[in-house]
């Protein structure tokens, strides 16, 4: 079983904004299936698709599956079965070995920047970069599942 180990942070506007930043890429991603036990997401990229399907979160951790699928299947799933959908630009940045998704949400959330770092334990430490603010983890209304329903 695939296991997520993720924290997740809002971004201090005015520091982000003066990174110099790598290139983005911009995400189309919905839910078919979105309860408190369950997700199941579609997720396109400029390059691939996916299918993710997480289960409930236990602290910082919850079960994952993801699978690649091609972008017309993608598409044709958020069209046919999405319940709710979101746009956002990814941007990949590396801080002292981990890697952060910095995340600049598109359309009804625009103005939101939520940056996020996957852990392979829950006692990992990191060193956070100095855009990155208060800790939104376990915090219903930053779940991207959440921010899809508008």
């Amino acid at each position: 079983m695939g296991q997520e180990i993720e924290r997740k942070f809002l971004v201090i506007i005015n520091k982000w904004n003066q990174v110099l930043k790598p290139k983005e890429e911009e995400y189309r991603q919905g839910y078919l299936v979105s309860t408190p036990e369950k997700t199941i997401r579609v997720r396109i990229t400029p390059q691939t698709a996916y299918l993710t399907i997480k289960g409930k979160s236990v602290g910082i951790s919850r079960p994952e599956f993801e699978y690649e699928i091609p972008i017309s299947e993608a598409t044709d799933l958020l069209e046919q079965f999405s319940i709710s959908e979101l746009r956002k630009v990814r941007y990949k940045v590396k801080h002292n070995n981990h890697l952060w998704e910095v995340d600049e949400f598109l359309g009804r959330q625009e103005g939101l920047v939520l940056a996020e770092i996957e852990l392979t334990d829950e006692r990992e430490e990191f060193s956070m970069p100095d855009w990155v603010g208060q800790e939104v983890s376990g915090d219903r209304r930053y779940y991207n599942s959440h921010l899809a329903e508008g």
